[in-house]
């Protein structure tokens, strides 16, 4: 699977509607393999290894695209951001601190950058942007974000199903200001702390919480507006 296509993978309207039931949590051994990675790939990268880097990009180019394209709405722009990224990254590695982990770092660039290209494009008044529903086109076809939901052992119905509520939730997501989208992205998809968002975005962990709230509030709102939750769906306290 292109790392394009796993950007664009979007979590069950399920696991959406629960988000502030359960706080989103990582295993253990998986967070602690995680961390050991970007020391690994940090401390070759100090040595000066470029292979590193390579490994750097390919671990990071879905999450850096995806950013992006939720910033932009745009693929063509989201891989031109994709590709700036890394180009500061390998630039200004030395000015990396370990303030922040290596990943949240990464975001913040990346989310920057996007800014920079999308207030571009608002001076001079951009005409149209690409749709988030829009198919990706791959191998001369035309495939939906919900097409590329693994469908495991699953039935042509239920996998239909699943493809239908992808497309709803990415319709949804769209509809949501950008600055309250990136923060649930961040949390719910990414799975990032709140002082990692706040890092990334350079605001302070209650604007972070506030805008996850509402961004939350507001994907809520849409998908009962598209049918795809009951008009008293409401978490519990």
């Amino acid at each position: 699977m292109l790392a394009e296509e796993k950007a664009m993978l979007v979590p069950s309207l399920e696991d959406f509607v629960r988000i502030d039931r359960t706080e989103i949590s990582v295993a253990e051994g998986a967070q602690t393999r995680v961390i050991a990675r970007e020391a690994q790939i940090i401390a070759r990268l100090r040595a000066g290894e470029m292979g590193a880097f390579e490994d750097l990009v390919s671990d990071y180019t879905a999450l850096v695209y995806a950013l992006a394209f939720r910033i932009l709405n745009d693929r063509e722009e989201a891989r031109d951001v994709a590709q700036e990224t890394f180009l500061k990254v390998y630039r200004h590695f030395g000015r990396y601190r370990g303030d922040a982990r290596l990943k949240t770092w990464i975001c913040r660039i990346a989310i920057n950058q996007a800014r920079t290209t999308d207030r571009w494009w608002r001076r001079r008044a951009k005409a149209e942007t690409s749709s988030l529903d829009e198919p990706l086109a791959q191998n001369g076809e035309d495939r939906s974000y919900g097409d590329m939901i693994p469908s495991s052992d699953e039935s042509p119905e239920l996998t239909a199903i699943r493809g239908e509520r992808s497309r709803q939730i990415e319709m949804a997501l769209g509809n949501i200001k950008k600055d309250f989208r990136i923060a649930v992205l961040l949390r719910d998809l990414e799975g990032m702390a709140y002082d990692e968002i706040s890092y990334a975005l350079g605001i302070s962990v209650g604007t972070v919480k506030s805008r996850i709230a509402r961004g939350r509030e507001m994907l809520r709102l849409e998908l009962r507006r598209a049918g795809q939750l009951p008009p008293d769906c409401s978490s519990p306290e």
